[in-house]
C-alpha cells in the first residue's frame, strides 16, 4: 500500500498521483494542506525518507520567511513548523510502510513501491 500526501494544486503531485494510477496502484490520497500530518507523523515520514526536515521543506515558500525561518533552524523547529504549516511540506511525499519519496520528479516515487 503506499500513501501519498498530495496537493491538487499542484502540477508534480498531481503527475506522480496520475503515474501511481498508470502504473496500477491506487494510492491512499491524503489532502495535506486539509489534513495536516503531526509532528510524530513527519518524524517517520523523514526517518523513511533518511532525509533532515529542511531537506522536506519549501525554502522559497512566502511562508517560510514570513515565520522567520531560515535553512540552519533546528530540526525540531522544522518539524513543528511543517506540522504546524503544511504548506511548508515538499509535495508530493509517496509513503509505503518502509519507505518514503518526494515526487521530484514525481518517477522518483517509483523507487519505493
Amino acid at each position: 500500500m503506499i500513501t501519498i500526501w498530495h496537493n491538487p494544486r499542484c502540477s508534480k503531485s498531481r503527475q506522480t498521483l496520475a503515474l501511481l494510477h498508470d502504473q496500477g496502484h491506487a494510492p491512499v490520497v491524503v489532502d495535506y494542506l486539509k489534513t495536516p500530518p503531526s509532528a510524530h507523523d513527519i518524524q517517520s515520514v523523514l526517518a523513511k525518507l533518511g532525509a533532515a526536515p529542511i531537506d522536506m521543506m519549501r525554502t522559497k515558500e512566502t511562508r517560510f520567511k514570513d515565520l522567520g525561518l531560515t535553512p540552519d533552524i533546528s530540526d525540531q523547529v522544522a518539524i513543528e513548523a511543517m506540522a504546524t504549516n503544511p504548506i511548508l511540506i515538499e509535495r508530493p511525499v509517496g509513503i509505503t510502510d518502509t519507505a518514503a519519496a518526494i515526487g521530484r520528479p514525481p518517477e522518483a516515487v517509483l523507487d519505493i513501491l
